[in-house]
Order: structure tokens, then sequence, then C-alpha cells
């Protein structure tokens, strides 16, 4: 049964198997919750269709080893200080309106026309003078991060690159950026990024809403769907489909080797009995996303397409939000997070500890995951000193322990909890595994485990202040000179 916890190695070679006999046939799994500000804690049963493309597979094979990127959400929003795009969408609901980084506020949150023509201005007032790609990209290298996914364009439809297909860009004369040094913001971001060795991920909304083929400025817009029939005025709509397609193209065409397509606005998707349900009127949206993905790899091959809570071909792996599965997971998946509370920009905003961020990263690669970490750079163009400072201590941390990270798969039994003294946590790295101490909120050595099953002959501390006893297969411990109080590692000989 691939939904129980496995043995990954065993596991990757009857998957493997799978994907030569079975081609375009789907795996049914369970997608263990879709969290986060589409539908809060909402658990949905999916198909995941495994990659036939043997440039996409090996690709996805990479990625999986790579374990740890940043995400950066950013855009003309963050002038005001509020979440992405999303204090424009008029559904009553308390995450949309009530939550404080999603509140409407300011002279105009009175009057939601008002608010919205006002948030469009935000185009004229846009001018990141501080902007430091290079700053940005040498400090997620030394953290460890290997791969990269940048906003191009989030719901609100702005661009952050040079899109030939709407003035409603960073680079348009309407903006203050289009005079400055970087008038396309993403260009210098990917260039910056790939100096350093890290790949370039996409991150592209489906929904537009101010384009007029998604949201028609003759109709009030009543939710994050379109605003008209989409039956009644199917040319309408199909201007919208090559609209979305041609600005993909651009970005695939025009900005250099793209690794990942990270595609968001799950309700555009054509409506099925198992589409979720998002808006007080979910309508059929099919943007030809078989069509879409096929052109994108002629352009570039083994593309990774991550078309997020779309059932089939098109979603290579799966994005949890804001949560961690509590289990290995028998499909490629990643966990995207933000290191602070908001995805974009919030004055004084709260980060979670380097602790806090290591235990996320430590338990999701022992599931089998990824680890995509968020960080909002601010309207001048600039992260928050405590963001260089977290990325600074990871850092330090994964040049002692990487190599229980990287490459590594899950292994049983995968997870130990010791109440609130800590949690034991497993991988491997070929023949080496590896035990990983996370502590919890009471500072205290871990209690002997038993690591017999292991086979094992010596434990050895990878950081040397660290001592351990093995005695008839139990591994005794004591944790010394650990500030941060961050995860330890032992590597099982």
């Amino acid at each position: 049964n691939l939904q129980n916890p496995f043995n990954y190695i065993a596991a990757k070679a009857v998957f493997i198997k799978i994907i030569e006999d079975m081609k375009n046939k789907a795996i049914l799994l369970y997608l263990v919750g879709f969290w986060g500000f589409y539908s809060k804690a909402q658990h949905h049963e999916q198909t995941y269709f495994p990659p036939t493309d043997s440039l996409v597979i090996q690709k996805l094979a990479n990625w999986q080893d790579y374990k740890f990127g940043l995400l950066m959400h950013w855009g003309s929003y963050s002038q005001w200080g509020v979440v992405e795009s999303w204090s424009i969408c008029p559904e009553d609901e308390d995450w949309c309106t009530d939550e404080d980084w999603c509140t409407r506020r300011g002279p105009f949150a009175h009057s939601y026309f008002e608010y919205l023509k006002a948030y469009e201005q935000l185009q004229t007032t846009f001018n990141p003078t501080q902007f430091d790609p290079n700053r940005w990209a040498k400090a997620a290298k030394n953290a460890g991060m290997k791969y990269m996914v940048f906003t191009t364009k989030h719901h609100d439809g702005f661009c952050m690159f040079d899109s030939k297909l709407t003035n409603y860009t960073v680079a348009n004369s309407n903006c203050p950026n289009s005079k400055s040094a970087y008038p396309d913001l993403t260009r210098p971001i990917f260039d910056a990024f790939r100096s350093e060795g890290l790949w370039v991920g996409t991150y592209f909304s489906k929904p537009d809403w101010h384009h007029p083929d998604y949201w028609d400025p003759k109709f009030p817009p009543y939710d994050r769907n379109p605003n008209y029939d989409l039956q009644k005025k199917p040319a309408k709509w199909e201007s919208f489909v090559q609209f979305t397609q041609g600005q993909i193209m651009e970005l695939m065409q025009n900005y250099g080797p793209i690794d990942i397509l990270w595609l968001d606005g799950g309700w555009v998707q054509p409506y099925t009995e198992t589409s979720p349900k998002w808006g007080y009127k979910p309508v059929d949206q099919n943007i030809g996303m078989d069509e879409m993905a096929a052109k994108a790899r002629k352009v570039q091959p083994g593309l990774i397409v991550v078309d997020r809570a779309v059932e089939g071909p098109n979603q290579n792996y799966l994005t949890p939000e804001q949560s961690i599965p509590d289990k290995p997971l028998p499909y490629p998946w990643e966990t995207c997070m933000t290191m602070a509370n908001s995805w974009s920009y919030v004055p004084n905003d709260q980060y979670k500890s380097s602790a806090t961020l290591l235990k996320n990263l430590c338990l999701i690669v022992s599931r089998g995951g990824n680890f995509l970490l968020n960080i909002a750079p601010d309207p001048q163009g600039r992260w928050d000193s405590t963001a260089y400072q977290r990325l600074e201590e990871i850092g330090n941390w994964m040049q002692m322990n990487g190599e229980a990270i990287y490459h590594s798969k899950p292994i049983a039994p995968y997870e130990i909890k010791q109440d609130d003294t800590g949690t034991w946590v497993f991988t491997q790295v070929e023949k080496s595994i590896y035990a990983i101490w996370i502590p919890g909120k009471e500072i205290e050595n871990p209690t002997p485990i038993d690591i017999s099953c292991f086979k094992v002959n010596g434990v050895k501390p990878l950081n040397q202040n660290n001592q351990t006893k093995l005695k008839n297969g139990v591994l005794s411990v004591e944790i010394r000179n650990n500030p941060l109080n961050t995860p330890q590692v032992f590597r099982v000989q």
C-alpha cells in the first residue's frame, strides 16, 4: 500500500516500474492536506500522475535531492503592507477580510471600488530604489538553498516582468521603476540567482483580476472567479486563454533557462466532480494546460510544471501550504511556508526562529519532501535584517549538517517522539543513515533510543561538541553547546 510509510529505496524501484508500465494511467494517492489561503485545513483526494517525459523525470529526481529553496512574494502591494492581491477579492470570507494582514485599510477602505482603483494606482508609485538581487542570491546560496521561485505575477495581474501583452507592469512608463537601472525586475533576479548556481522558478498566477477578459469592468466582481458567463461569451474567455498562454511563453522564451513553472490560482481549471470548489460561483475555466505545458517544454526541455491543486499530468509535484504532512508521502512534494507570518511584506512582521525553521526543514526532509521558504522584500526592494540573520544561522547549520539533508530519503522508523523533550527523525543518503534530534520545549538531553534496527557499529555526532554512547544497539546522547536549540545530527555507522 503506497499510502503507508515505506522504505523509499524499495518504493522508488516500484515507482519507476509503475511509470514504465502504466504510462499515462494515474496512481490514486491521497493528498494529505492542501491548507492555506484557499481553504483552511481542507483535505482533498486527488490522483497523482507521474511524468512520462524522461527529461522531466530526471529533473524532478534532481529537484527532490535539492531539498531547500527560496520563494519570494513581491509586488506593488508591498507599499501598503497588505497581503498580496487578496484585499481586492470581494469574497466575504473571514480569512479574506478580517485577518490583520488582509484587512482593507487606509482612506479608501470604506468603499470596495475606491479601494480597487487606489490599489491599481500603486503601479504609479512603485519604485524600489534599494533593490539588490545579488545580495539576496548570495544570502540564499550561503544558507544552502538550491533553487528559487519568484512571483512574476500574482492574482492582481501586476507583472514584475516586462510583458508586452499588458501595460500593467513594473516596466511600463506609468511605473517610476521603469526609469531605474532595472526596469524589468524579474530579469536581474533570475540572472543573480543563476549566477550563484541556483535553479530558477517562475511563480505565475493563472487568474488575473486586472484583465478585462477575467474581471469584465462592465460588471462588479463577486468572487475570485470570472464575473461573466463563460458559456455565453466563449470568445471573451478564449481571448483570456490566449493572453495567459502568451504571458507564460514570454517568460519561457525571454528569460533564459527556467527550471520550474509554478502556477498558482488552482480554481482556474476544468470544472469536474473532484475539482476544488472555490469562490461563490466556481465555473469551468479551462486554459489548455496540456497544450501550454507542451509548448513551454519545447523552449525549456525538462521543465517541471506545478499546476497547483489541479488533478492531472501538469502537477509534477504537490504543494501543501503552511503545513507539514505527518508522514512520508509516496510522491514528490514540497511544503511552501513563510519565514515570517505573511507571504508579502508587512511592517514589523514576526519571524520564526532559526530553531523552528530548521526543525521544519528536518521534519519535511525526513518525510521525503522539499522545503520552499518564503521571504518578502519591502517596497524599497530590501529584505528585513532578521531574514539575513536567519539565513546566516541556517547556513552555518547546513555547513555542518547538510550531508544528512541533501540527496536524502526517509527511512524507518521515520520518527520517534519523546514527549516535550523532543523528536528523533531519520534520513538515509546512499548507505549512510542519520539520526536527527529535534529539541522540544524542554531543553533536555534525549532519553536513550534503540537503533539496533540499523545494525549499527557506531554513532558519530556531526557536532563534535556532542557526546554519544552506544551499548547493545541503544544510543545515549549528551547535547553540549547548542545555544540556538537547533536540531543535532548523528551519523549511524
